[in-house]
């Protein structure tokens, strides 16, 4: 497996995506909720092996959510979710797309284009924010890599 590094280093790097195939809503989870984050991290990363916060229990999550540094966020079509995405405020002005990704019902209907430009355009929004990263790997959906790379993110480092 290889893990890729990709950052962006100013809002002009973003190149948006085309409008997407549906009418997508993002709304940001306001009430840090375990289940539901751990629901969506099973429910979009089953698929691809992500398995990191499977052992985690209901107090860990909790921890890892109630921190101010954190948001959730989730994309929804004709009111049903079809996607999140995590952004964590790192020192010195990083801001990293932790998890990003669809339900597997939704991947394949031209969604993750607009989706990542939605979170990136958040991710630029948080105060003080001078760099955007996330990292992907060879296991990921074999389209994450190429969408990372359309949006503007340049690979920094591959291991």
């Amino acid at each position: 497996m290889t893990i890729h590094y990709l950052q962006m280093n100013s809002p002009n790097e973003l190149v948006p995506s085309a409008a997407p195939a549906m009418p997508l809503e993002v709304r940001q989870v306001e009430i840090p909720l375990p289940a539901l984050n751990q629901f969506l991290y099973q429910a979009v990363g089953g698929p691809w092996n992500w398995h990191e916060r499977l052992a985690w229990t209901q107090d860990r999550w909790r921890e890892y959510l109630n921190r101010p540094e954190l948001q959730t966020w989730l994309g929804y079509v004709r009111g049903t979710p079809v996607g999140y995405f995590e952004l964590e405020s790192q020192p010195k002005g990083d801001v990293e797309i932790v998890y990003f990704g669809l339900l597997p019902d939704f991947t394949g209907k031209k969604l993750g284009g607009s989706f990542l430009t939605y979170a990136i355009e958040r991710a630029w929004r948080i105060p003080g924010t001078r760099r955007v990263w996330v990292h992907t790997c060879t296991e990921d959906h074999p389209g994450a890599l190429p969408n990372y790379q359309a949006r503007g993110f340049k690979l920094y480092n591959s291991v």
